[in-house]
Formats: C-alpha cells, structure tokens, sequence
C-alpha cells in the first residue's frame, strides 16, 4: 500500500532529523512519550526477527497516518510482552518508531497530497475500470501465474534468468494488459491536457509520465506488491527486508519523441524494484546496472580490475511484457531512447521494518558490493598477519 506521499526521489529516504534520532543497542527503538496520554512508556525495542506465529490486530477500521497494512506487518516485531496489550496501545507504539520517517512538515506535506489524490479521483473518469481490479489470468502470463502458484525457490528460477547477481528476468505481463494500460495513460493525459490539472510527475528525474496510485490503481498495485512481488522477493531478497514489503510507489515512465529521452545514473527509494516494459516499438533505452551499494559506498566505482566488480557491470535490453527485478539499491540508469516510444511500469517496494532495523547496522556485506570487498580485505589482512606472526615464533623457536 503506498504512502500518501507526493513524487519521491530515486534516492534512499533521507535520515530522520537529529531530534528525533534514538540511541539504543541495535535491537531497534525505545517506545513511548510520557508526555501523551495513552502511550506505553517503555525501554522494550522491535525484535530483529518476526514472530511468524503471532496473528496480528487488524486496523482497517482506525483513521492512522499510515496504511492499515504497515501495522499488521510491524506488529509481528514487537517485543513479546507487548503482543497481548490492548490494540491503541500497539498503534501508539508503532506510531512513535513510524513517525521518525514522517516528521511534522511531512505530515503536512502528506495531507495535502491526500487530497490532491481524492481531487483526481472525484474528476478523472477511468477508461478501462478493469485494470482497477487484480485479475490475475488476464494480467499475467501462464508460466508466471504457475510459478507464483507453486511458491517455491525452484518454480521461480523455472521461468526466470538471472544474467548478473541480483538482477532477475522474467516473462510476466500479457499484452492485452500492457495495451490496457497504456490506454488508460493516454486517457489519463488527455484529461490532464484538456483540464489543465496539474500533476505530479512520479520523481524528480523523470518530467513526463504518471503516478498510478494517484488515479485509482493503488488497490490493485497493493495486491500486484503482497501476492506476487513478495513471494519473490522473500526468497530472492530477504536480506534487504523483501519478506516484509507493506508499500508502494507505482507509476509509469515514458521515453521518446517529445519525452524523457534517458535516466540518469541512480538508485531508487526501494528495497525491492519491478520495471516491466509495457511497449510500444522503440529503439536504444538499455538499462545499465552497476553493483549494488549501502548509502556509505553509494558512490564508489565498479573496479574493472577486479573479477567481483566485473560482475557488476551489467547492460540489460527491454521487451515488451518482460520483467526485471532487483534491489532498489541496485545502480543503474536508463540509456537515451533514440526513436519510437517506450512506456515502463515500475512499481517501488518498500519496507517499513527493514528500514527501522538498518538505522542500527553497520554491516551491509550479504548485500553491499562495497561492503563485502572491504570485509574479505579485513579477512586476509588478518590472515596475513596471523601468517607472519606464526612465522615470526617459529623463527624465534628455532634459534
């Protein structure tokens, strides 16, 4: 479920301000303000791991600042002793740690999107009000739909590639879903043009194309992200929170004449990312992707040197109807898309409780490409040394 937020960067969410920073032993974060009535003051932190077994409260009922499916999914984090309180007293804690991503002027800014969003959705007239309900047979292939089926590491490799480390391919999209949707864009610009409506675009990199969550799709996205995406994801990613994706940011980007022509170098604001090519005939746009990195080695360069790096360097080319799926950040960039016009559903998925959980590491190494090289560095550094003193005491041994 996406947050109601306006168009985000392709960048990872900025920290939270410094006084709203928590100090704490990298369990997660204290709970409660003793200052608000009603809320758990308590020193008890989110477990690193969830309780698979506990069956969260439901609270599509509350009015929350955030998605009803953010605090079933947190919930299974709790510290045991709070899994039996009362429900308002789960919310207020769950809502401290959220808040932390949403400071006082990103409330503000959220409302007010809120209802830029409900203004949209009362005016625009969809053209094609199949696509606002997930129908599985008539918007995925049939190897991918018996994949998802199945549910198994070996039923997902049975339909995909993975031509560099952490960058999947697969067949997923039928083509009359792909025409639907760009239809319901054209329509959806058109109303834009003859309206004079002003809309967001879906980031800062991008000035043309649309936010889907905004005219109507967020339900269906929502079910695309929890009953297809994180299956996959829970396998493939784990380590960078895919078992526990709760929202999303879905739109669709457009390239060509009259168009973005490219994209530049970046990661995006995900943990997880889904581009699929939705058509229409083109040439050039290639996608480059260049080794995954934390936020410290975001910057640093792929080595051709180094065998490990080599591997990064990765240039992948789009089809209609196919998908590639890799970590949000996973480095890449959109080459210039040099005649036609092509038309790419990305869907970002995010993860409320990995992004708590990483503000207290510092160690990113089973996924960090950077991370990992300076770890093995630090082991044969040691190994060296251990090597040398070992040979220094038989030295000294022998005479």
């Amino acid at each position: 479920m996406s947050f109601q937020g306006g168009p985000t960067d392709r960048r990872e969410v900025a920290s939270p301000a410094a006084g709203n920073a928590v100090t704490g032993d990298g369990n997660g974060v204290p709970a409660g303000d003793s200052s608000r009535p009603g809320t758990i003051v308590s020193s008890q932190r989110l477990r690193l791991n969830p309780n698979k077994d506990h069956k969260p409260d439901v609270y599509e009922d509350l009015q929350l600042e955030f998605s009803s499916s953010i605090f079933s999914s947190l919930e299974r984090y709790m510290p045991p002793s709070m899994l039996s309180v009362p429900r308002d007293d789960k919310v207020n804690f769950m809502r401290d740690i959220l808040l932390k991503y949403l400071p006082p002027r990103e409330q503000n800014r959220a409302q007010k999107h809120k209802e830029y969003r409900q203004k949209i959705i009362s005016n625009y007239q969809p053209l094609h009000r199949e696509l606002h309900t997930m129908n599985p047979t008539m918007f995925f292939v049939p190897a991918f739909l018996k994949a998802i089926g199945d549910n198994t590491e070996q039923s997902f490799r049975s339909i995909m590639s993975e031509p560099s480390p952490g960058i999947f391919t697969f067949e997923m999209l039928q083509p009359r879903f792909c025409e639907l949707l760009l239809s319901e864009i054209e329509n959806f610009e058109k109303w834009v043009n003859e309206t004079k409506f002003r809309i967001m675009r879906p980031n800062t990199m991008n000035k043309y194309g649309a936010v889907l969550d905004d005219f109507g799709l967020e339900m269906m996205l929502d079910k695309l992200m929890e009953g297809f995406i994180r299956p996959i994801s829970k396998v493939f990613f784990a380590e960078v929170g895919g078992s526990t994706l709760d929202t999303h940011h879905g739109f669709v980007v457009e390239y060509g004449k009259d168009r973005d022509v490219d994209s530049g170098f970046h990661v995006d604001d995900s943990e997880v990312t889904l581009n699929v090519c939705l058509g229409k005939e083109f040439s050039g746009g290639e996608l480059f992707f260049r080794g995954t990195r934390c936020d410290k080695h975001v910057n640093t360069g792929s080595q051709s040197e180094s065998l490990q790096l080599k591997q990064e360097i990765f240039d992948y080319s789009h089809v209609p109807g196919r998908a590639v799926l890799h970590r949000g950040r996973h480095r890449h960039g959109a080459r210039a898309t040099t005649s036609g016009h092509r038309a790419n559903l990305l869907l970002w998925c995010r993860s409320s409780v990995f992004r708590e959980m990483k503000r207290y590491k510092k160690d990113f190494s089973s996924w960090c490409g950077e991370c990992n090289r300076e770890k093995k560095e630090r082991q044969r550094s040691l190994i060296a040394a251990t090597r040398l003193e070992l040979f220094k005491r038989e030295g000294e041994s022998a005479t």
